[in-house]
């Protein structure tokens, strides 16, 4: 970036955060003007006022989330236009939206920022590690999000709250119990006064769960006090302890083994044995400094300690065939610790607002692998194996952010609200790595920084009655990562090449939509929709093709290879029949294609193996599980794998009397492509969900509520696949788990849906 550009940015910045810098030099206001309110925060949502937002939002209250009995963000979450998620059983699931990073595995990072109570939480594999039982709200913004949240908000964020506030006082008793083992217990108890409130809760869930080797469980400790320290300002501090665990992921190899073994008995996962240590502490201050100006600030510190294996060994380092389920071979041990500060100020003056905030970050990642066993990767006695104990990666990543961002609002006319946004991030990386074996015993050390631009420019018109129209446009971006930027650093002994002049990659959103408050059948209705366009450019992948190979011949190099385009249409009806019975309808149409993807190399035949028509694969019909080859394809034009362009999701309930509420459900996902070639297919479902809910307060414990519930997912027993992802050859069950120098059907990775599946529960609150 230019100087005079930085210098800009920052005045503008500057202005937002000023109170009277605009105030000063703008148009007096206009006396019949309503004043208003600055909406965007990125520490507390208690700023939002959906009726001058510019951009498709979407707010869950912890009531509409319990009301789910949900064992996963996946039952919350799908009934949200636009949101697709993928997962592979338990809790286990990566949010995506609108098609952005939809041909990405569940190791990569999503192009959704995930916050929890203004922490910008990055997990190292893009999944959501979220306690479902500590949240008070979701709150879903759509569209490029990065100049509220900044990098890896490409198509929007995810804002979480956890439990707070004097509703918590008291005593709660809750416990599930379900199929495949399912048990889940919840204790929480609060206390509140006039001057302050805070609970503490304890909580558990374990399965063995449906597919071979998939047992998971979770135990948590989770607690918020809130001190009003005047009649104006509050101090908040949250805490979050939780140990994970979660063995194999549930997925089969080609659609043979989804028919015959859906719950994946033979064949290994490429990791499992996942073990997960977290920890989360912040502190919050808020004060109304006056009727029209308030202050903010946090501090945090967020830990994630995570240890698995990978690699399933194939051969011993004598070159004899494994199989064992429990043999792997590389053991990885990842600390991750985030640590940082922000602070936002906003006020009002008559029909303008603003608001300036400015967010540090010091985080740190530390990564070590080594081998479990001995072992050789083909049985050629020709290759050195593998000493147990090798070191492979010993390394820390320093990363150090520094954002300046801002908002402001200005009612135009009556009906009319511009809301701009804008926001700066400077992010260094500071990456050290230790001697070890393959890098030739050396240290290595590189440093790299980026800055990056967000905004949002949007309108608002509210001159219907109850009807908002409203329009933006917005941007997103991600920083290229230390793997992207230094792979042949740190792995030298492959065919791997740095590429520190890699850009930051970038999406910009464009969404036109309508918000509406009516009367259908003489009953009170809502709708939100909207249609939106989003360009992505210059994403990252690896020249090679995706979990490809690279040889002397075919250097693997990260690059910006790519680009793609999100169109779509979501709509969101609720209304109700009768005073008694009510109903919700969300709908997607989503068309995701790659607008530049030139480069795509399928590997066929094991990708450790020696090149074919190279030394021992240099005949007419090599063996596939010592030899590859690479088959390039175009995909620029292709849709985007995983990806399904309609989506329809049906919600009703039914309250015959107070105390008892039945509910059903209808989810449909169209067929969608299960890879990036176009050739396989992930083919669509419609499943039905059923659910019953009682509660009333008792007369034999002072008052307490009782409430039950039962809960059918799938009632119909309709098996299908939760996803299909398809790449490169693959050792498979219709193959006796060799390689077949071949990509079909039979090479996908796949995870067949558990079926039918119950839980009931009970919960005593007083």
């Amino acid at each position: 970036m230019k100087t005079t550009q930085k210098t800009l940015l920052a005045a503008a910045v500057a202005a937002l955060a000023a109170p009277g810098t605009w105030a000063q030099t703008g148009p007096a206001p206009t006396q019949t003007l309503r004043q208003t309110t600055v909406t965007g925060s990125t520490i507390d949502d208690r700023f939002g006022d959906s009726t001058r937002e510019p951009t498709s939002t979407v707010s869950l209250s912890g009531r509409e989330i319990e009301a789910q009995h949900a064992d996963n963000l996946v039952q919350v979450l799908k009934a949200i236009p636009g949101v697709t998620i993928d997962t592979q059983g338990g809790d286990d699931l990566k949010i995506k939206f609108r098609g952005v990073e939809n041909q990405r595995y569940m190791g990569e990072k999503p192009g959704v920022a995930i916050v929890i109570d203004g922490v910008p939480v990055f997990e190292r594999t893009g999944k959501v590690n979220i306690n479902l039982d500590n949240i008070e709200s979701i709150k879903v913004i759509k569209g490029g999000a990065s100049y509220l949240f900044g990098e890896d908000a490409l198509a929007g964020a995810v804002i979480i709250t956890t439990k707070r506030g004097a509703t918590h006082k008291g005593v709660s008793v809750e416990t599930d119990v379900g199929a495949y083992g399912y048990q889940r217990e919840l204790a929480r108890i609060g206390r509140a006064s006039d001057n302050w409130s805070g609970h503490l809760q304890l909580s558990q869930r374990k399965a063995d769960d449906y597919h071979f080797q998939s047992n998971y469980k979770s135990q948590a400790l989770a607690g918020n006090l809130r001190w009003l320290l005047n009649g104006h300002s509050d101090l908040t501090l949250g805490l979050e302890k939780e140990d994970r665990f979660r063995d194999k992921h549930g997925t089969v190899t080609g659609v043979t083994q989804a028919a015959l073994d859906p719950r994946g008995t033979l064949g290994r996962d490429y990791a499992r044995h996942f073990d997960v240590d977290l920890e989360r502490v912040n502190l919050t201050y808020s004060n109304d400094l006056s009727d029209h100006t308030n202050l903010l600030a946090l501090a945090y510190q967020y830990r994630d300690h995570t240890q698995f294996w990978s690699a399933p060994q194939r051969f011993s380092s004598t070159g004899a065939p494994v199989s064992s389920p429990d043999a792997y071979t590389t053991f990885n041990d990842y600390h991750q610790t985030q640590r940082g500060v922000k602070s936002e100020l906003r006020t009002t003056t008559g029909p303008m607002a603003w608001m300036g905030g400015v967010e540090i970050k010091r985080n740190e990642y530390l990564n070590q692998t080594h081998a479990m066993v001995g072992y050789r990767n083909s049985p050629s006695p020709m290759e050195r194996p593998t000493a147990a104990g090798t070191v492979f990666t010993d390394d820390r990543t320093g990363e150090n952010v520094q954002a300046l961002y801002g908002e402001g609002q200005w009612r135009l006319a009556t009906d009319w609200t511009l809301t701009g946004n804008l926001r700066h991030d400077r992010i260094e990386l500071d990456y050290d790595a230790q001697p070890v074996s393959g890098n030739g015993n050396s240290a290595i050390a590189e440093r790299k920084s980026f800055d990056a631009d967000s905004a949002r420019l949007g309108l608002s018109w509210s001159g219907l009655a109850n009807t908002v129209l409203f329009g933006n446009i917005s941007t997103g971006f991600r920083a290229p990562t230390v793997d992207q930027l230094y792979r042949g650093s740190q792995n030298p002994s492959g065919s791997v090449a740095n590429n520190p002049d890699l850009k930051t990659e970038q999406a910009i959103n464009f969404e036109v939509g309508m918000r509406k408050s009516f009367t259908l059948l003489d009953r009170e209705a809502s709708l939100q929709t909207a249609v939106f366009q989003i360009d992505r450019k210059d994403f990252i992948l690896d020249t090679n093709g995706q979990y490809s190979n690279g040889n002397a011949a075919n250097i693997a190099r990260y690059e910006n290879i790519g680009g793609a385009r999100s169109r779509g249409l979501e709509l969101a009806l609720q209304s109700s029949i009768s005073p008694a019975w009510s109903w919700d309808l969300a709908y997607t149409y989503l068309d995701s294609t790659f607008t530049r993807y030139d480069q795509f190399l399928q590997a066929l035949g094991n990708p450790r193996g020696t090149l074919v028509g190279t030394g021992a694969c240099m005949g007419p019909n090599p063996n596939w599980n010592n030899c590859y080859q690479l088959v390039p394809y175009n995909n620029t034009g292709n849709k985007v794998p995983r990806v399904p362009p309609h989506a329809v999701n049906l919600r009703t309930s039914w309250k015959p009397d107070p105390a008892w509420k039945l509910s059903a459900e209808l989810d449909y996902r169209a067929t969608a492509w299960a890879d990036e070639i176009n050739q396989e297919k992930w083919p669509g479902r419609t499943v039905f969900n059923l659910m019953a809910d009682y509660g009333r307060k008792t007369t034999w414990l002072s008052g307490a509520r009782l409430s039950a519930f039962v809960r059918v997912d799938n009632v119909f027993d309709k098996r299908h696949y939760t996803i299909a992802r398809g790449t490169n050859d693959s050792q498979s069950y219709a193959t006796n788990f060799r390689y077949d120098g071949r990509y079909n059907a039979e090479d996908m990775s796949i995870t067949v849906d558990p079926g039918r599946v119950w839980r009931v529960g009970l919960a005593l609150r007083f």
